[in-house]
């Protein structure tokens, strides 16, 4: 009977790995097989995949969380409108290129521009800001991460410079969504917002929490079936966290497990997908990112952010990197990735596409 389980779920690998769309009965089924067996399985084969299309590759993107004011209230989230606690920061546009000066001298070739949905940042700020970093950087990538927008104003930042954008799902379920979330918030508009970015031309990232409150294997798969609809260039998940200043607070935190088990099915059905080894597997594991490579990840996403700002900017608990300079973060990573059997890319790192 013990050999049952890892054959069953080797099947079910085997089909992803070729290229099969498994059924949502199977995808289920392949969610809930927990052998370690099974686990080192579906690694090797995401990594030989990975591998195949990328090579030993690891693209950097060089993170600066810009600010830490929101207006949305999502109930996982420490930095939501409703947390009085929060110590709140903006950076100034010369802040910004500040980080994306020194991001450039460590060998940065994309900038990651993340924040909350602050209104502060008006459309003319950020093409303004993202004007100013594609003239004084032509040959970098630039990436926005700024939350639910018009179809206007997302052409406006992709006529400014802007040329990727990442904006997770969090969830596909509508009912799973709104106990997540207040009654504000859609889950047809986050899904309008992404399809409308990949109709202007972005290089869209999509994603989702890995254990989050109420989170079912059903639930999962709703939101695999929605990556296959979007077809997103990245894809970031990760494990969900909590903090103590959310209505969540008690809550438990997805496992490290769980999140590396789809992190391997991920790199099986979306082969030339770029995948984060994000910093919330690190913060749940003190080698979670290496083990994200490993299971097919091919991203990692240090800090460029100013040192006195990094712990505010406080989705969860625990944050790892949050004292370190710029180097000291992309010298740790280096070495990590180096020990996990890749190497960092200074290359702007664009996905590659199907033959």
């Amino acid at each position: 009977m013990g050999a049952a389980l890892p054959n069953e779920a080797t099947d079910l690998i085997d089909g992803l790995y070729a290229g099969d769309e498994l059924t949502r009965k199977e995808l289920v089924r392949l969610l809930k097989l927990r052998s370690k067996e099974t686990m080192a399985y579906a690694a090797q084969k995401a990594d030989e995949v990975r591998r195949r299309i990328y090579g030993t590759d690891v693209y950097v993107r060089g993170l600066i969380e810009f600010s830490s004011y929101c207006k949305n209230d999502c109930y996982y989230c420490g930095i939501r409108k409703s947390n009085n606690n929060a110590d709140r920061y903006r950076l100034s546009k010369e802040e910004i290129l500040s980080c994306c000066e020194n991001g450039y001298e460590l060998g940065y070739r994309t900038f990651v521009l993340q924040g909350g949905e602050d209104p502060y940042y008006t459309d003319d700020k950020i093409c303004d800001i993202v004007s100013d970093i594609h003239k004084l950087y032509p040959d970098c990538a630039i990436t926005l991460s700024i939350g639910e927008k018009s179809y206007e104003s997302y052409k406006r930042y992709y006529d400014a410079g802007a040329r990727r954008f990442l904006l997770r799902h969090e969830t596909a379920d509508n009912e799973h969504y709104a106990k997540l979330h207040p009654e504000s918030m859609s889950p047809d508009n986050r899904k309008r917002c992404l399809f409308d970015l990949k109709e202007i031309g972005y290089q869209v990232g999509s994603g989702f929490m890995v254990g989050s409150p109420y989170q079912t294997s059903d639930n999962l798969v709703s939101d695999l079936r929605f990556l296959q609809e979007l077809k997103p260039d990245m894809i970031g998940i990760g494990p969900y966290i909590n903090h103590k200043d959310t209505p969540f607070a008690g809550e438990k935190n997805g496992t490290l497990e769980l999140t590396l088990r789809l992190v391997a099915v991920l790199r099986l059905m979306f082969p030339y997908a770029l995948i984060p080894a994000t910093t919330a597997l690190g913060t749940i594991s003190p080698n979670g990112r290496e083990l994200g490579l490993k299971c097919g990840a091919n991203v990692v996403m240090p800090n460029l952010s100013p040192v006195e700002t990094r712990k505010k900017y406080d989705l969860y608990e625990n944050k790892i990197c949050t004292g370190e300079e710029a180097a000291e973060c992309r010298n740790c990573l280096e070495r990590r990735v180096e020990f996990a059997g890749y190497r960092i890319v200074t290359d702007i790192g664009d996905v590659k596409k199907h033959a």
